[in-house]
């Protein structure tokens, strides 16, 4: 009698969204890819942290703005626990800004939200595949940055903030001040104060109120 060949185990992807209808599209993308399979979600990087440790997933699926501590936060906790676990990150932010901060802190991959469910499939596909996926506007954007030198201008540009001031930043543009701030990213109130004077060093800017219009209109250019 012939023997009988088993199928390969589903390769597990483990998803952190804090919005739950996007994170069910989610699933039901991945639910749709041949041989791969949904072993697990949270809302915010702390749950993410302790179950993808226990899970050992194939892959992780991590929105950039969570709760409290920032996706890029958590990919550089999963980066240091299990280095080859490759992440595909997802936003709806500054696609070539965000990307590069992704691919720096270890991540394998980076997809705006708007893409569609076609996009989102090859991109997890491309990743579980061993290979780093971005959209060609991302990929030429950063291949330019680092083919010629910084401008002093770019110098004092958002791409010289930390990942936390950047999350600031987004914040204020939100139209949040320093409590909501805090209260968002589990931070105190004087941390917030000395993130935004940071900013404000790094920005040229004079005063709060310069920080705080340039805020709203670099988070509307994101929009």
């Amino acid at each position: 009698m012939p023997e009988k060949t088993s199928n390969p185990p589903a390769k597990k992807v483990f998803i952190v969204d804090d919005h739950p209808v996007f994170r069910d599209g989610l699933v039901r993308i991945v639910a749709s890819i041949p041989g791969v399979a949904v072993c697990g979600e949270a809302d915010n990087a702390r749950d993410a942290f302790d179950a993808i440790s226990q899970l050992n997933p194939d892959l992780v699926l991590m929105d950039i703005s969570l709760p409290g501590k920032s996706g890029l936060e958590l990919l550089q906790d999963v980066h240091a626990m299990l280095p080859e676990l490759p992440v595909l990150a997802i936003s709806m932010h500054d696609e070539e800004l965000y990307a590069e901060r992704v691919l720096r802190a270890g991540g394998r991959g980076y997809i705006m939200k708007q893409e569609g469910p076609g996009k989102m499939r090859e991109a997890i596909t491309r990743v579980l595949s061993g290979h780093v996926y971005a959209s060609e506007r991302t990929a030429s954007a950063i291949l330019d940055s680092l083919s010629r030198p910084r401008s002093a201008a770019g110098a004092s540009s958002v791409g010289k903030l930390t990942d936390r001031e950047l999350e600031v930043l987004r914040l204020t543009g939100q139209g949040k001040d320093n409590r909501a701030i805090a209260q968002e990213l589990h931070i105190s109130l004087k941390t917030v104060d000395t993130h935004r004077g940071h900013i404000k060093e790094k920005l040229g800017f004079k005063n709060g109120t310069e920080l705080i219009h340039y805020a709203v209109r670099w988070t509307g250019e994101q929009a």
